[in-house]
């Protein structure tokens, strides 16, 4: 890169925050770092108890258990920054950091995207084709199923921070937001970026929308396969095995459209709050989510409780 009015890459970045009010630093630090704390906690439960109950050896809770270790991944990648910049006068972040941060966020956000589809995928085959489930889902698919959705989001992030990294910063350095993500970044560029979005949104939109799709596809096979259910005991046990999963994906894929799916110039204060639900709020909720319906995961809990305390 040239260092001609790119002081930002010796300088690197202030990151404004959630709120730049000094009366808000304590309260916004210690709620974030409770739902940090409960965030890795309650994932690292789902994750044990997954890997010590033998009757959650299936690959639903295969792919469960790696959606939670990649959470725990996500919200380490941007909140300890973010905590320490409550506490910090400087808020600042250097260039190379912030497109490492970058990188890992991208990656580790979309691999989440992924792991949902796979697991979209063994509800349609569990419900949809039952008795070829253990065939189709052998554990060497699932595992090269986990393999691609990482492969494909690192692939995607390096794309994004590489073009990322040929831009030029002269102006402001103040990222409006609490991490380094794109969209922001992308506003303090002094370069001509008009062919920069236009690449991240075609591909963007191809990385992002495949996974999308295909739980969309995967579901409404499910609809039409469970309306064909005679009884209604029937049609309830069927849907319920989805309803955890189907609000994880809502929470996930409602905030992210919301934020990348519209241009660079209408990125907003709102979209910071809205961020927040899928870097932070999400990843805490989904322990909760996945186990307070979930006999199989209760016993694991217990099971695991049982084993700790004895």
């Amino acid at each position: 890169m040239e260092l001609k009015n790119q002081s930002s890459s010796t300088s690197g970045f202030i990151l404004l925050g959630l709120s730049s009010r000094p009366q808000l630093q304590i309260p916004l630090f210690a709620i974030f770092l409770i739902m940090y704390l409960v965030t890795i906690v309650g994932n690292l439960l789902i994750i044990l108890a997954i890997h010590s109950h033998s009757r959650l050896h299936t690959p639903m809770y295969f792919f469960l258990s790696n959606l939670s270790f990649m959470d725990i991944c996500f919200t380490t990648v941007i909140v300890p920054k973010m905590l320490v910049n409550f506490l910090s006068e400087s808020k600042g972040i250097s260039y190379i950091g912030c497109l490492v941060q970058m990188y890992f966020f991208m990656a580790l956000a979309n691999t989440d995207s992924y792991l949902l589809a796979s697991m979209a995928i063994d509800r349609l085959v569990a419900i949809c084709n039952p008795f070829c489930y253990d065939v189709v889902m052998r554990p060497c698919r699932c595992l090269l199923m986990l393999l691609g959705s990482c492969t494909i989001s690192h692939l995607h992030s390096l794309f994004r921070v590489l073009l990322m990294s040929r831009l030029s910063f002269c102006a402001s350095h103040v990222i409006k937001h609490f991490f380094c993500d794109t969209q922001p970044v992308l506003k303090l560029s002094c370069s001509d970026t008009s062919s920069s979005q236009t690449v991240v949104m075609v591909e963007t939109l191809t990385v992002i929308t495949t996974p999308c799709l295909c739980i969309l596809f995967s579901y409404l096979r499910i609809i039409v396969t469970v309306l064909r259910i005679p009884s209604a005991a029937g049609k309830w046990k069927a849907f319920s095995t989805c309803g955890s999963h189907l609000t994880v994906v809502a929470l996930f894929y409602g905030s992210v459209i919301y934020v990348y799916f519209r241009p660079v110039s209408m990125y907003s204060v709102e979209d910071r709050v809205a961020t927040v639900m899928y870097t932070v709020v999400t990843p805490m909720l989904n322990p909760f989510i996945y186990s307070l319906r979930n006999k199989d995961m209760k016993r694991g809990l217990r099971k695991l409780r049982d084993r700790i305390l004895s």
